[in-house]
């Protein structure tokens, strides 16, 4: 009684993560059968998470008893999960789930295993997938259990009645997880009360659950295809047409979040604020989590990090190491490489240092007066980056945009006896004005 077909793993190194429930032994003993068959060089994991404290070390204890039975190697992670949630603000099956990926990646860095088997079989697939259609998910939601490089998950499309036969026919003994018979939980209450009624009343229902899933991927994954041509990253900016079509914007939006750095934290009302940007002006943002920002920026959904209030001061102008709020300004005599040239001489007394402010004009080293804004604007520079970039000014009239460009008031000219240069270390100059050649 074969419960899966064993020739995938031919010749691989395969580790089980073995809790002890029924379903993780019968992956065990499934792939202990073949082993010598098909070459299989069997090894298990085990995750004690120290959340159930007695129940985990009793889970534990026969884990480790049937390993050696089997003679099979074990390997033992633990960990203090309470504790790691409270510390980085997460539930605690969020962190679990995260915990045990990472001793599954340890695993294989380690040498120890090709691939991670893992016991999730189809009732497991159909109740998730019925779990999140009732919770209102997205199609990319539907896509249960991901595909994750080094992680196989044999059982996948054989039922929890199957899987009980196995162990009935083999006897073999397993933990149970006494709050799996918990109906207050929705996992359980689907599980225990709801299925059993949708395969009665329509046979087959879970199969037909997982198949619709399957198709769903598919279709999610070409989506998520037209949506990357959509996406497109400028430093640590991320950009998005707004003139997508709204299948391929909305994911193109879930892409630029995540190239950003978040995950998971994100919510469908983050995805629906961020819908409605595009009919919005330009200048409005939604907060997104992580300190993350989305601003409406022309005909763009601009996606960037929330940088710390814009510095306020005020300095004199002056050689030496100027400190804007923590971002040095270096003015200095002569040339640097990465540096806006200037004539020094050509700085009115008054000169100062500052950010932007209502009203600021710059006649730019191309020629030309305008307000500062619209230059800002017309070098494609967010609101809220132009807001942090150190200036020279003098009253309203701005002389330098550091590390963008020069006003033609201050550069140098075959009069010039001071040369000298504006350099700041985090801005290198998005331009070859100003005598930088």
């Amino acid at each position: 009684m074969a419960l899966f077909d064993a020739k995938p793993y031919a010749g691989k190194r395969v580790c089980v993560a073995l809790s002890g429930g029924r379903d993780s032994v019968a992956l065990l003993h499934a792939f202990f059968a073949c082993a010598d068959a098909y070459d299989i060089a069997l090894s298990a994991l085990t995750c004690e998470h120290g959340i159930r404290g007695e129940t985990s070390r009793r889970d534990l204890a026969f884990v480790q008893e049937l390993c050696a039975q089997y003679q099979v190697p074990l390997t033992v992670f633990q960990a203090d999960i309470p504790a790691r949630a409270a510390r980085e603000g997460r539930g605690l099956e969020e962190t679990g789930r995260i915990w045990r990926y990472e001793c599954f990646q340890a695993q294989r860095t380690s040498g120890r295993a090709d691939v991670i088997a893992t016991a999730h079989h189809r009732d497991d697939y159909a109740e998730t997938i019925l779990f999140r259609l009732l919770r209102g998910t997205s199609l990319a939601g539907l896509n249960a259990f991901p595909q994750r490089e080094g992680i196989v998950r044999p059982l996948l499309h054989v039922s929890r009645a199957q899987i009980d036969d196995y162990i009935k026919a083999h006897a073999l003994p397993f933990v149970e997880d006494e709050t799996n018979a918990d109906e207050r939980f929705t996992r359980n209450l689907l599980r225990i009360s709801v299925l059993p009624v949708l395969e009665e009343a329509l046979p087959g229902a879970a199969e037909h659950l997982v198949d619709f899933a399957e198709r769903v991927r598919l279709d999610d994954d070409f989506l998520f295809t037209l949506a990357r041509e959509g996406v497109r990253e400028a430093g640590e900016t991320v950009r998005v047409s707004c003139a997508l079509p709204d299948p391929i914007f909305t994911r193109a939006c879930l892409l630029a979040i995540k190239r950003q750095g978040t995950e998971r934290d994100y919510t469908s009302s983050n995805i629906a604020e961020l819908a409605k940007l595009r009919s919005l002006q330009s200048g409005r943002r939604v907060n997104l989590p992580g300190g993350r920002v989305a601003l409406r920026d022309g005909q763009d959904v601009l996606f960037f990090l929330e940088h710390p209030r814009a510095w306020e001061g005020e300095l004199p102008f002056a050689l030496g190491t100027l400190d804007c709020g923590g971002e040095p300004l270096v003015v200095g005599e002569g040339e640097r490489a990465d540096a806006l040239f200037v004539d020094l001489d050509a700085f009115p007394a008054g000169c100062v240092v500052r950010t932007r402010r209502e009203g600021d004009t710059f006649a730019p080293f191309g020629g030309g007066r305008k307000s500062l804004k619209k230059f800002l604007t017309e070098k494609k520079i967010a609101a809220w980056e132009g807001g942090t970039l150190p200036l020279t000014a003098c009253g309203s009239e701005v002389l330098a945009v550091c590390g963008v460009e020069i006003a033609a008031r201050v550069k140098i000219t075959e009069k010039t006896v001071r040369r000298g240069y504006l350099y700041t270390p985090a801005r290198a100059p998005k331009s070859t004005l100003g005598g930088n050649k």
